[in-house]
C-alpha cells in the first residue's frame, strides 16, 4: 500500500507539469529547464524497445519519464526502438553524436544493448539500464523494480486463485517471457519459488513450460499445444504478462472455459485491469513505473552533477549482472498484486485511465468493485 500512496503523491506533484511535457518528450527546448542541465542541449536520451511486448513502454513509461524528466528540468529525448535492433542501435549512435550526457535505454536483448552501452562509455556517457539489465553491459546503475518478487507475486497469486476456485491443487503449466530478456528469467526463478514446494509434495503437477516470446498471438499458441497435451486438465496459468494473457485467455474462450482456469499477468495493462474486472484474470502485478521513472530521473540529475555520492545513495541495493560476474548499484521498486478488489488503486495512482478501463460493458462491473470513475 505504500507504493501506491507515493505513487499518489508523484501523480499530483505532475499534474503542473503535463503542459510542457510533450516538448520533453520530442527533445525540443524546455523554457523552464532547471539546475541539473545547464549547459544546453540534450541532458537524457531515453531508448524504449518497443510498443508491442506491453502497452506499458507507451502508455505508462513514456509519460511518467517526461514528467520526471520536466519536474527535474532535465532536456531529455525519449526514443522508441520499435522492436528492432538496427533501429536501436541508430537510436543509440544518434543520442550519443548529440551529445546527451546520459543515456537509458531499455534493451531488446543483451547483445545489442551492451553494444550501445559500450559505445556510450567510449564517448563518456553515463549509463542506466531502465527495467531490464543488460547482460555484459557495464552499466553504471539499474532502475527496476524486483523482478524476482513480481514473480512470486504471481506464483503466490496463482495459489489463492486456484484455493478460491475451491481446488486444492491440479495441473499447472508456465507461459513465460522471451528468452532474449533477462527480467523472464528473473520473473521465472521468483514463481518457481514460489510453488516449488507445492510442486515438490504433489500439491500441484507442472504439466507444461514454454516461452509465449512476450507475444499474445505465440502464447495463444503454446498455450493450446499444453492444453490439448494434457486432454484440458489445466486447473491454472502462470502468464508471465497481461499481454501473453490475453493470448490465452483467447483460447480458453475458444475452449469454452473462460474464467474457470485462473490465470495471472503482469503489468496491469487496460486489456489485463479489464480481463481482471470480467473475472477471465485472476490477478496481475502491478509496478507502478512512476516510482521507476523518478528513480531514474534522480539518478540522471546526480550524474549530470558528477555527485557520484548522491547517485551512489539512491540506490537501495544491487543486481548480480550473471555474465559479468558483478553487481550493479540498483533503484528497485516494490511490485503489488491486483486482483479485481483492487484495481481501483492503479487509477487512483494515474496509470491507468478509467475512462478507458471502465468502457462500455465494464462500466457496470467498474462500479461493482469500486473503481473510481
Amino acid at each position: 500500500m505504500n507504493t501506491h500512496k507515493i505513487g499518489r503523491l508523484i501523480a499530483v506533484a505532475a499534474v503542473a507539469t503535463l503542459s510542457t511535457a510533450s516538448l520533453v518528450a520530442c527533445g525540443g527546448s524546455d523554457d523552464g529547464g532547471g539546475d541539473a542541465g545547464g549547459s544546453g542541449g540534450t541532458d537524457v536520451g531515453v531508448i524504449l524497445p518497443d510498443a508491442t511486448t506491453s502497452p506499458r513502454w507507451e502508455a505508462q513509461d513514456r509519460p511518467n519519464l517526461e514528467k520526471a524528466f520536466t519536474e527535474a528540468g532535465l532536456e531529455a529525448t525519449i526514443q522508441n526502438a520499435q522492436g528492432d535492433t538496427a533501429k536501436f542501435g541508430q537510436l543509440c549512435d544518434s543520442m550519443i553524436n548529440e551529445g546527451v550526457k546520459v543515456i537509458i535505454i531499455t534493451n531488446l536483448d543483451s547483445e545489442s544493448g551492451a553494444a550501445c552501452l559500450k559505445k556510450a562509455a567510449d564517448a563518456g556517457v553515463t549509463s542506466i539500464d531502465y527495467d531490464r539489465l543488460t547482460l555484459n553491459g557495464g552499466a553504471s546503475y539499474y532502475v527496476s523494480f524486483d523482478n524476482v518478487l513480481v514473480g512470486e507475486l504471481m506464483g503466490k497469486g496463482l495459489d489463492e486463485c486456484i484455493t478460491a476456485a475451491g481446488k486444492s491443487g491440479g495441473n499447472i503449466v508456465y507461459v513465460n517471457g522471451a528468452a532474449t530478456d533477462n527480467n523472464a528469467a528473473l520473473f521465472k526463478s521468483g514463481y518457481e519459488k514460489a510453488l516449488e514446494a507445492k510442486i515438490a509434495d504433489g500439491t500441484y503437477k507442472l504439466v507444461g513450460d514454454q516461452s509465449g516470446e512476450w507475444d499474445a498471438t505465440k502464447a495463444g499458441k503454446v498455450f493450446d499445444q499444453m492444453y490439448t497435451a494434457n486432454g484440458g486438465k489445466i486447473d491454472g496459468v502462470v502468464s508471465a504478462n497481461d499481454t501473453m494473457a490475453g493470448g490465452i485467455i483467447a483460447r480458453l474462450k475458444a475452449n469454452k472455459v473462460a474464467g474457470k482456469i485462473p490465470v495471472t499477468g503482469q503489468d496491469a495493462s487496460v486489456e489485463g485491469l479489464q480481463n481482471i474486472l470480467q473475472g477471465f484474470q485472476c490477478g496481475t502485478v502491478y509496478k507502478n513505473t512512476a516510482l521507476e521513472a523518478k528513480a531514474a530521473a534522480d539518478l540522471a540529475i546526480a550524474l549530470i552533477e558528477g555527485d557520484e555520492d548522491a547517485a551512489d545513495a539512491l540506490a537501495t541495493g544491487t543486481v548480480e549482472d550473471t555474465e559479468a560476474g558483478k553487481d550493479v548499484p540498483s533503484v528497485l521498486a516494490e511490485p503489488v498484486w491486483v486482483t479485481k478488489e483492487t484495481v481501483g488503486s492503479v487509477i487512483e495512482d494515474g496509470q491507468a485511465d478509467a475512462a478507458e478501463v471502465c468502457a462500455g460493458a465494464i462500466a457496470d462491473l467498474c462500479t461493482e468493485n469500486g473503481v473510481p470513475q
